[in-house]
């Protein structure tokens, strides 16, 4: 029937392998990351899609635990909100207020670990799910803008796109969230320093559990950190193949 064959057709696409990328192509989308994420400038501009993947964290564990989601607002000064209803504490608040400032970089661990065995198209059109399933949740003008903005773009590289510039794309995005997961912890903790977050999440947690703030600002960070360490190894695996090194 067409639309079996239609949607065997679609899988196949989807599930398919592409061809191994060039190491080259591994060191600079890396590179491009880096830069972003260290710059002022861009860092400003892209730190929206971290901001897209912390709130989706927090959205996504409350609905998991149980919780009631009223919806999520993303602003303009890459600032977020999550709100949820259900118990002020316990383990589902607990895991949903943890669930943020990780979520990029799992998100960014999971997508390597697509990427490891070339599976770019399923990629980017999880990640274009993702970002309508979470435009369902958002509760404000600029937020409506920033996901269409955002899954505009991945669903054309997606659709119209040639593999060479799919790839390049996907492994800088990649790149992006494990190595921008690292720095909002670190803008945590300076900002903690400086008592300008006073219900930052890791405030809350320490509110809720005997553990103070800092114990879970480096919980973040070595989530992050070893995201960022088993995603680069996961990605870099063509390059360091070439190179004859194996693990």
């Amino acid at each position: 029937m067409p639309l079996i064959d239609g949607l065997t057709t679609l899988w196949d696409t989807l599930t398919s392998a592409q061809p191994d990328p060039p190491p080259l192509l591994v060191v600079v989308t890396a590179v491009v990351a880096l830069a972003v994420v260290v710059a002022r400038l861009p860092w400003r501009i892209a730190r929206n899609a971290v901001t897209i993947a912390h709130e989706g964290g927090h959205a996504l564990v409350a609905l998991l635990t149980g919780r009631r989601l009223h919806g999520i607002r993303l602003h303009s000064d890459t600032s977020g909100l999550t709100l949820s209803a259900g118990r002020p504490t316990g383990p589902g608040m607990i895991l949903t207020l943890l669930a943020g400032y990780v979520a990029p970089s799992l998100l960014g661990l999971g997508g390597a670990w697509l990427l490891a065995g070339n599976r770019i198209t399923l990629l980017l059109w999880l990640a274009v799910a993702l970002l309508l399933a979470m435009l369902v949740m958002i509760r404000n003008l600029f937020g409506v803008l920033s996901l269409l903005v955002t899954g505009g773009v991945v669903l054309a590289v997606s659709w119209y796109t040639s593999p060479e510039v799919q790839a390049a794309f996907a492994w800088t995005s990649v790149w992006f969230l494990l190595l921008g997961g690292v720095r909002p912890v670190f803008e945590l903790h300076r900002q903690r320093a400086r008592g300008r977050m006073p219900q930052s999440d890791a405030d809350q947690l320490a509110r809720i559990t005997p553990f103070p703030a800092l114990f879970w600002v480096g919980l973040f960070l070595v989530v992050a950190l070893g995201a960022l360490a088993t995603g680069g190894l996961l990605l870099a695996g063509p390059a360091l193949a070439d190179a004859g090194i194996t693990f």
